[in-house]
């Protein structure tokens, strides 16, 4: 049957194998992403039936095979039953795991995205700042430990770190005033909205989610993470369309 092993994880996705099974993707601390089976997760009385669901974090133990992991039961501290209230909030956090999803391999140290993806489902679930500003957060942030991250401290053009009025997703950040004029569209900014971009990048995960910005402010973060995301990432989100707010 294989070693039993217990490892801290988060349930990105479910889906259905055969008659009574389901198959669950984890992100988790120890292995980075991986991917196990929950046999008779879909009966009545199973004790799998609210473990397997999305959202759900805690210490998970399973059988260890060869090429797949077989659950054998769960301790979940979270079920972030707070975010099932809402159909645009769920779909917001679906989106959140299918994104981290996407990134995240097997056997890879994971646990930055982890960590920044169960800050953003806690943001989500107290609804003390706006949804869009939490989504803005999460997408700059997990590309930026994706290796993408925004240059947004200095002009990516001659390196001068003063009147930065403009971002331009193609040259992979802001620009000064001198080198905006040889870029075709850029996206004029804030100075407020320059500052909101650096702290996001700057701040570690606990103080991601304390602060909040202007509705101006909000609208060019949006504007800036949407197209640096379509830029920078060859995915159709499926998630992405059941959101009634999709930028």
């Amino acid at each position: 049957m294989g070693d039993l092993v217990t490892l801290t994880a988060m349930v990105l996705s479910a889906s259905n194998v055969g008659d009574y099974d389901r198959r669950l993707v984890l992100l988790t601390k120890e292995r980075g992403k991986i991917s196990a089976f929950a046999k008779g997760a879909r009966r009545p009385n199973s004790p799998f039936l609210a473990i397997c669901q999305p959202f759900s974090f805690g210490q998970f133990s399973f059988y260890e095979g060869r090429s797949s992991y077989n659950l054998h039961h769960a301790d979940i501290s979270n079920y972030f039953t707070e975010l099932r209230g809402d159909l645009n909030t769920v779909y917001l956090g679906m989106y959140f795991c299918e994104f981290a999803d996407y990134l995240t391999n097997e056997n890879n140290d994971e646990l930055a995205i982890l960590k920044l993806l169960y800050q953003s489902l806690r943001a989500l679930a107290k609804g003390t700042i706006p949804h869009s500003l939490v989504r803005c957060i999460y997408e700059i942030k997990i590309l930026a430990f994706y290796g993408q991250a925004m240059s947004v401290f200095c002009c990516v053009s001659c390196g001068k770190e003063d009147n930065l009025i403009a971002f331009h997703s193609q040259s992979g950040g802001v620009l000064c005033k001198d080198c905006v004029q040889q870029i075709k569209y850029p996206l004029k900014i804030r100075e407020s909205t320059l500052y909101a971009l650096q702290y996001i990048l700057s701040s570690p995960l606990e103080k991601l989610y304390t602060f909040t910005v202007s509705s101006e402010v909000l609208r060019e973060l949006r504007e800036i993470t949407n197209e640096y995301v379509k830029y920078y990432v060859d995915k159709t989100f499926k998630t992405l369309e059941f959101l009634i707010d999709t930028y």
